[in-house]
């Protein structure tokens, strides 16, 4: 091939790529072009509307159609150069099967394919299963990206929900609304407000930012980040979240609840106020079952109840309340342990009825009263059912009370029997008897606090009468057998009752006492989920926007291409003349 033939398929190959990227080019603007698909009585106002034709309709509607969108109004201004119009009357917009938007006006940009529409708006979408309308007084409809939005108020119907709020964001594509600044759910069998708040259309999720209360027939749910689905009334709040739950108020780092199996749990920094009889629980874990009236709790868990103006601490690797008000079971099992001011214990497990007043200390048990140990194979604490003050105390089996001497911080001063039996008076207990092979072993002191001798008695009861929590008179009953004998003459080994055990290290002095240091160490599963999936900063920033654009402010979104297709529907135009039909 020469040179010369070689120049001139050259320059053919570059004449044919020329032409089809000047086609390419053509049709770019052609697609882009809004066309007209019926107009009648055309007519032009050059003086208010410079560079527009105007159409009015006759026995029809006048018909624009845009890359897949009809349109339809009573009377249309078409800026066919700047590629836009404003349409008036009865105006609808039809993009598809699943979207209609009605109006009184219509303002549409073909070369950003946004519109806003205003005066009595209606959007409809999903129109085959009727599951959602918009109305508003005015919309902004950015067709590129799919996406509606609204700041003067606006009212959402689906098959579930009644939803209103100051301004929202509808992605069609998505299917969700995104609403700010007085969101309203209206469901007949409960309300949600919230000042944020992602809704999605399809599964009735709402997800809320802002400060939020649901309130239901039975229940009321406050949180300021959370989930709920609307169909179930089933949800979750992971900031500042409290449920007020039958009787009870729930607050945790995360709370969740479920009406249908009346079930709500809880995770990190709980409490758990009980409204009826004035008592809390804290812990890091807790569930709760409404029909059963019960608290489940546990990590680093405590009950809180107050007794004559003082509180009374319990605490256990788990805590458990069951029953119906006046009717309730307090359960603290493995390594229980409870206190106030002057009044502690533990044991492996605890039981409180409040039907009977009675606090059962099970398995090991041992209580402190002022410098007091008592001990014995089961400790029972009974409570006045009308004053609900402490009554009467009981220790059955192998009963054993010790205390250390004052003066001489050495010896142990002691009273053991088969049972021990006490009554409190205001609270404080004032009588304890002993029955059964009682046996004494008493430090005496003159009034210079010098030692006497020590008291070893036997007989088969005995009765201590206690002043602030100290032994102020020793009775002996029925044959006593003993003496006192002085310190020099009573041997060490003498000096202690069989089956003396001393646990003054065990012994639980304030609050804090009642942690162990795994309670103490405890670390707390982290909250996970519900990641923001709103631009708050750029919702809240079109709050008050509504200018720089080319349709009369539309608020800019952000540039998501999506796939169109341009109708190729043949076009139809009826030209009429009636200068004067727009005004």
């Amino acid at each position: 091939m020469n040179l010369i033939s070689r120049i001139l398929i050259f320059l053919a190959c570059s004449t044919i790529c020329y032409a089809q990227g000047q086609n390419q080019s053509a049709d770019t603007v052609q697609n882009k072009q809004i066309n007209i698909v019926y107009g009648a009585n055309f007519t032009k106002n050059e003086a208010q509307f410079p560079g527009a034709s105007i159409f009015s309709k006759d026995t029809r509607q006048v018909q624009f159609e845009h890359q897949g969108a009809d349109l339809w109004c009573d009377i249309a201004i078409y800026y066919q150069k700047e590629n836009r119009l404003r349409a008036l009357g009865n105006v609808r917009l039809q993009q598809g099967d699943s979207i209609e938007l009605t109006s009184g006006k219509i303002n549409y940009d073909g070369e950003t394919k946004l519109a806003k529409a205003y005066e009595d708006v209606l959007l409809r979408a999903d129109q085959q299963t009727g599951q959602m309308t918009l109305r508003t007084d005015t919309l902004y409809f950015d067709r590129e990206n799919q996406e509606s939005y609204y700041n003067s108020s606006g009212t959402i119907v689906d098959s579930t929900n009644t939803l209103t709020s100051e301004i929202g964001r509808y992605f069609m594509e998505l299917k969700k609304y995104q609403f700010l600044d007085s969101v309203h759910i209206q469901n007949p069998q409960y309300t949600l407000d919230s000042e944020r708040l992602d809704y999605y259309t399809t599964s009735k999720n709402a997800y809320m930012y802002g400060a939020s209360t649901i309130t239901g027939e039975s229940y009321k749910i406050y949180c300021e980040r959370g989930f709920y689905d609307t169909k179930i009334e089933s949800g979750y709040g992971i900031k500042n979240t409290r449920i007020d739950y039958n009787n009870r108020i729930i607050e945790g780092d995360s709370v969740f609840f479920d009406k249908a199996t009346e079930f709500a749990s809880a995770t990190n920094n709980i409490v758990v106020t009980d409204t009826v009889n004035d008592g809390v629980i804290k812990a890091h874990y807790a569930e709760i079952y409404k029909a059963k009236d019960s608290v489940f709790a546990t990590k680093r868990a405590v009950s809180i109840s107050l007794v004559e103006q003082d509180s009374l601490y319990m605490h256990g690797d788990t805590l458990m309340v069951t029953g119906k008000p006046k009717n309730r079971i307090s359960r603290a099992f493995h390594n229980a342990k409870f206190y106030k001011t002057d009044l502690s214990g533990k044991c492996d497990s605890l039981h409180f009825s409040e039907k009977t007043g009675i606090t059962q200390l099970i398995r090991n048990p041992v209580l402190w009263n002022g410098e007091n140990q008592m001990t014995g194979d089961s400790i029972h604490l009974i409570s006045n059912l009308k004053t609900e003050k402490l009554d009467s105390l009981k220790v059955i089996n192998n009963a054993f009370i010790v205390s250390l001497d004052s003066i001489s911080k050495t010896g142990y001063n002691q009273a053991k029997g088969k049972d021990l039996f006490g009554k409190f008076i205001d609270n404080e207990l004032k009588i304890i008897d002993l029955i059964k092979n009682t046996e004494v072993i008493y430090y005496m002191y003159n009034d210079d606090d010098e030692l006497i001798g020590i008291d070893k008695t036997i007989c088969s009861k005995i009765r201590i009468t206690m002043a602030n929590n100290d032994v102020e008179d020793l009775t002996f009953y029925t044959d006593p057998d003993g003496d006192i004998f002085p310190d020099k003459e009573l041997p060490f080994e003498s000096r202690k009752l069989k089956g003396f055990v001393w646990r003054g290290d065990e012994r639980i002095l304030k609050m804090e006492d009642i942690f162990d240091e795994d309670d103490n160490n405890l670390e707390l599963v982290v909250i996970n989920g519900l990641d923001n999936p709103i631009d708050i900063d750029a919702l809240e920033a079109e709050r008050d926007q509504n200018s720089n654009d080319p349709v009369n402010g539309i608020p800019p979104t952000k540039n998501v291409p999506i796939n169109t297709k341009v109708s190729d529907r043949p076009k139809q135009i009826k030209v009429t003349s009636d200068p004067n039909q727009f005004q």
